[in-house]
């Protein structure tokens, strides 16, 4: 099978993976991904092997050997041998002043026929007060467990 990422590694890069598994003083997933760069390399003096082969050599998985080689030809030599930090990002529901409205809410007085605030009762009624359009009873406890609020 015909390979699409081709590995290229320079002198420098080469040298520099030979050093890093010589002294074995790094994460277990970086030698592997350093391994697997060395066993790939299809420059001059590279032995060139087929994925197959690197994988019953190495015993790692065919689809992490096609990442490492597809991440080095996409993203270059560092984006192969470090992790990649998460692409997700996540929008916070409460800001600065939306935390403050709910604690200020949970402080006052339960609504009528409650003893306390339910962590569901804070949610809805920050909705219903129209501070924001939707809220986990979650997102209440993390909220409220930050501030340290002792409502007891």
């Amino acid at each position: 099978m015909k390979k699409k990422y081709i590995v290229t590694l320079a002198p420098e890069e080469r040298q520099m993976l030979q050093a890093m598994l010589s002294k074995g003083k790094a994460a277990a997933r970086k030698l592997m991904h350093a391994r697997i760069l060395l066993k790939a390399d299809a420059g001059v003096g590279g032995p060139n092997l087929h994925d197959e082969e690197i994988a019953e050599g190495l015993e790692v998985g065919r689809a992490t050997i096609e990442r490492v080689r597809r991440e080095f030809v996409e993203e270059g030599f560092d984006a192969a041998m470090e992790r990649r930090k998460p692409r997700r990002h996540y929008e916070r529901k409460l800001d600065g002043v939306g935390e403050a409205h709910l604690v200020a809410l949970a402080c006052q007085k339960p609504p009528e026929g409650w003893s306390r605030w339910t962590l569901r009762l804070l949610a809805d009624r920050m909705v219903r007060l129209e501070y924001v359009d939707e809220l986990s009873k979650d997102t209440v406890r993390r909220v409220l467990k930050k501030t340290n609020l002792n409502l007891g």
